[in-house]
Parts: structure tokens; C-alpha cells; sequence
């Protein structure tokens, strides 16, 4: 079987993303994330992580189902600091049992952005090079992966389903139906930590260059790439595989 081949049949192998989601959009995260299990097993299931402001939430209904599923986090190379120690607190406040650091290719950092000014100059080209290609090529061994985005996010997260076709894999959005209520009363009671920006500000953490403080009568996600009209890394509005 030459590698094309074998693509074609682990495709064909995975459910329909749509007769998943119809099934699951009315179940409860902890729900969606035991039939994502289910559905290819701990080996082919990983979950994308931003250690961001809500992103507690998340895992922790993930340890909740296995803290053992891998855990892709994207480290840009632009991270605030204390993105970094909150990675480490959650790890073992959670006893997440892998996680995975990714960083951008060394290769292509060099040839496009020698001087770190790419931010600036052209945002889509710095997170092409910092979160797409890493992650694409974070989740070859996977056939499926989990994400945290809410459809209370809005803009192109408005309408996202519950499980979507990305290509060769399918794609888990537990929290698609949650509320921020729900996510506080997550946080409340599992007496998890919060990022330690949200004192400060900041609402919603990407990359250190790319994100500002919100006030409280703005959306959380205002604070990125305030000014311009990029509202997304590309992660999420690519297909990955």
C-alpha cells in the first residue's frame, strides 16, 4: 500500500464529520471529548492548547476524561512569559500526562523572518510560519484533534459545530455550545488558576506583539491584532491537514 493509499483508507476508516456532530450536539463536553476517544482512540486523538485565558477549562474536562490524550501547545516564539509559567502550573495543577511544546522551524524562521519584524509587516506570513505549519506538522500521527473555540466568540466562530471535517482528520470542538457562565462556573469550581494577564487586561493571550488589553464594554478577542482586520491565526480557518 504506497502512502497515498494509506491516506485515502484512514480517511475513509473515520465516521462522517457530519453524523457525529448530529449525534453530539447536544452532549456535554466531557461527552464530546469520550466519543472523540471512542471514535480513534488515545494514539490518533490529540487536543490543541493555547494555555490562554479559558483554556483551563478545557483541560480540565480533558483530564477528567484521560489526562493521558496528548496536548499540542504552540510555542511562538512571541509568547508572553507568563503564557509559559501558566503551561507549567496547569500541567501540574492537572496532571496533564503529555504535552507537547512545538516551535516553528528554525529553517524557515531564518528565510522569512530574520529580523522578528514579520508581525508587523505581514501578520498572516508570521502565524503561517509560528502556528499553521507547526501544527500541521504536530498532527501528522493524528486522525483527529480537539480545539476550545465557542460559538459566544463570534465572528467566523459564530456557527462552528460541534465535530467538522478538517480534511484528513476530524476536528472536536467540545465547547462550542458553552457559555461564559458555564466556563466560570468550571473555573469556580474546580478552583482553577487563571492566567495571570487576566489582572491586567488581558482578556484573551495570543503572541506578545499581536495582543492588547480589552476593556470591559469590548468582545474578549479585541485585543488581537487590534486595528487590522485579521481576526484569526489561520489555524482555524484552514484545513489543517
Amino acid at each position: 500500500m504506497n502512502a497515498i493509499t494509506a491516506q485515502v483508507s484512514s480517511v475513509s476508516a473515520l465516521p462522517p464529520a457530519d453524523e457525529l456532530d448530529r449525534a453530539l450536539r447536544d452532549a456535554s463536553p466531557a461527552e464530546v471529548i469520550a466519543a472523540a476517544l471512542k471514535t480513534v482512540g488515545r494514539d490518533k486523538l490529540a487536543l490543541v492548547s493555547s494555555f490562554g485565558t479559558e483554556s483551563a477549562a478545557l483541560l480540565k474536562v480533558m483530564a477528567e476524561v484521560d489526562p493521558a490524550i496528548p496536548v499540542i501547545f504552540l510555542d511562538t516564539g512571541w509568547l508572553f512569559e507568563e503564557t509559559l509559567a501558566y503551561r507549567d502550573t496547569l500541567i501540574a495543577t492537572l496532571g496533564l500526562e503529555d504535552v507537547r511544546s512545538i516551535k516553528p522551524a528554525e529553517e524557515a524562521l531564518s528565510r522569512e523572518d530574520p529580523d522578528r519584524e514579520l508581525w508587523f509587516s505581514d501578520p498572516d506570513a508570521c502565524c503561517r510560519i509560528r502556528k499553521v505549519e507547526p501544527l500541521a506538522r504536530a498532527l501528522k500521527p493524528f486522525s483527529a484533534w480537539i480545539n476550545g473555540r465557542k460559538r459566544f466568540q463570534g465572528n467566523a466562530r459564530a456557527d462552528i459545530p460541534v465535530v467538522e471535517d478538517d480534511g484528513a482528520r476530524l476536528k472536536f470542538n467540545p465547547f462550542a455550545n458553552v457559555s461564559r457562565e458555564e466556563i466560570a462556573a468550571i473555573f469556580a469550581r474546580a478552583k482553577l488558576p487563571r492566567h495571570p494577564l487576566v489582572v491586567s487586561g488581558y482578556l484573551s493571550v495570543g503572541c506578545m506583539p499581536c495582543t492588547s488589553r480589552t476593556t470591559e464594554d469590548e468582545d474578549s478577542r479585541a485585543g488581537r491584532w487590534r486595528g487590522r482586520a485579521k481576526t484569526e491565526c489561520g489555524i482555524h480557518t484552514m484545513k489543517i491537514s
